[in-house]
């Protein structure tokens, strides 16, 4: 009997389905991955004595073997082009799938048929896996409530996103790491146009003074807790204040920042006086040389001039031109 329709074999194949063992095969999204389907004998195999099934349920089909049939028409849409058989490795009885780029929607149970045609088409080898997709949720962000009246209740909004599958959400005590009452929370899950789950949590409590409570996103099949707290402080009379790392506030670093900038100023003000009274002495005083110097000068011709003697007398009104420089200080005349 020569099946070229895969649509009929898989009305015959309704039949031959028992119960077997299901492997676990995990997947993350977007990844590729091998779904393993190998005979125990480890013969090789003349692939036109093969028909090779795999399918997600009794008419779904991924992809398909057929000796004479090369067509893939009758495989679902959603696997064309991303599911394919190695026939290299058909011939050594390795009859794998090879799932590429996968999705939430691939989180299926996997069927492997292969049967021989020299054998009146009986099952040589069946294998079924369960594939389970997961993905990784973003870093939860918790949003605390801005100045609550004394009166109002608190409340808090946890949010993560890009998850696979659908997570469990706690909200923490964490003064002494406690879980919280379920029904003081609202959870909503939506998928969205990547069928990864989209998570939003809101906390609801009375308001008490210097509250402290965690968001934790449960991701179960990657064993994965992704933990955010927060914390607000109140103080009755005041504004609440919401913190969510309570290291430095920016109020302590502006601080820190004017005072460094007041030290260097302060540092700069003392350098310029010293360079200032550095200056101011060599023009002022000149040492007791100078002195007499300034007593004694000798005139031209012999004569002495006194600390008195004007200074247009000297007959030199050029000032600083000629190679004597006068400074007028208090009636003190210097000559270099």
């Amino acid at each position: 009997m020569r099946l070229r329709s895969p649509g009929l074999f898989f009305l015959l194949l309704s039949g031959l389905q028992a119960d077997i063992q299901e492997k676990e095969v995990r997947a993350m999204v977007g990844s590729d991955v091998v779904l393993s389907c190998m005979s125990p004998e480890g013969s090789s195999f003349d692939l036109d004595d093969l028909f090779v099934y795999w399918q997600i349920s009794e008419t779904t089909a991924v992809t398909y073997f057929l000796p004479e049939n090369k067509s893939l028409s009758h495989v679902d849409s959603r696997y064309r082009d991303r599911a394919w058989l190695s026939q290299a490795g058909m011939r050594q009885g390795d009859f794998s799938l090879h799932l590429s780029n996968i999705t939430p929607h691939d989180e299926q149970k996997f069927n492997c048929l292969v049967f021989r045609k020299s054998l009146k088409l009986n099952q040589v080898l069946k294998e079924v896996i369960r594939l389970h997709v997961a993905a990784n949720y973003s870093m939860p962000v918790v949003s605390t409530p801005s100045s609550p009246s004394q009166d109002e209740e608190l409340t808090f909004t946890c949010t993560s996103t890009n998850g696979y599958p659908r997570p469990n959400v706690y909200w923490i005590n964490k003064t002494d790491n406690s879980l919280l009452d379920k029904a003081l929370q609202n959870d909503t899950m939506t998928l969205n146009e990547r069928g990864l789950y989209d998570v939003v949590s809101i906390l609801r409590i009375p308001q008490t003074p210097n509250v402290n409570v965690g968001c934790c996103i449960e991701n179960v099949l990657l064993h994965q807790n992704l933990t955010v707290s927060s914390q607000t402080e109140t103080s009755p009379g005041t504004k609440d204040k919401v913190t969510e790392n309570p290291d430095n506030s920016p109020k302590e670093k502006n601080v820190a920042v004017f005072s460094v900038l007041a030290v260097l100023c302060v540092l700069a003000a003392v350098a310029v006086g010293w360079i200032c009274k550095g200056k101011c002495s060599r023009g002022g005083y000149t040492g007791a040389w100078a002195s007499r110097r300034e007593l004694e000068l000798t005139a031209p011709h012999g004569g002495v001039y006194s600390s008195q003697t004007p200074i247009a007398s000297l007959g030199h009104s050029s000032g600083c031109c000629d190679s004597r420089v006068a400074r007028w200080r208090g009636c003190v005349l210097t000559v270099l």
